[in-house]
């Protein structure tokens, strides 16, 4: 099958496929954009150097049934660990939006945005825009987008076996 390529020729030719793979990219720019917003917002408020995300983690656990599982990972992994786990989050979003952006190991930060919402649903965060989110993050897992829009295709090029740029 012929490598996707930007070209009126190749939109011509493939127009469906064309169509969906901008719109799949569409995608990958807003979902990039809300873990921006995510970074953004924990850095302002100071979630980095206060103990923000333990006084959220304290006040879910209050809300959630006692031996849940949410209550278990909240009492037993996420307080103990607020402060570790509020920067892996924070820069996490970063580091997540910025690759999206770039199309820089879409599908390493894909994954790496999969264990992140994972994670809020097991910390009882729960809601309605996450399986979207998990969804999504599949599909950038499986589909190559890096190499429709982004970095990952001249970086697949010149190192072929690297699993960072597939």
């Amino acid at each position: 099958m012929t490598s996707f390529e930007w070209s009126s020729d190749y939109l011509k030719k493939y127009p469906f496929k064309t169509i969906g793979i901008f719109f799949f990219l569409v995608g990958r720019y807003l979902f990039a954009a809300f873990f921006l917003y995510g970074f953004w917002h924990k850095l302002v408020k100071g979630w980095l150097w206060t103990d923000i995300m333990h006084g959220h983690f304290t006040e879910r656990l209050g809300e959630l049934v006692p031996g849940s599982f949410q209550a278990v990972y909240l009492e037993q992994f996420a307080i103990p660990l607020a402060m570790p786990i509020a920067w892996i989050v924070t820069v996490g979003e970063l580091i997540i939006g910025i690759c999206l952006v770039l199309g820089l190991t879409v599908r390493v930060n894909a994954a790496f945005a999969l264990f992140l919402v994972l994670n809020f649903a097991a910390g009882g965060y729960y809601n309605l825009t996450l399986p979207p989110f998990m969804v999504y993050s599949v599909l950038m897992m499986l589909l190559p987008s890096g190499h429709w829009l982004g970095m990952d295709r001249k970086l697949h090029e010149k190192y072929p076996n690297s699993l960072w740029f597939q």
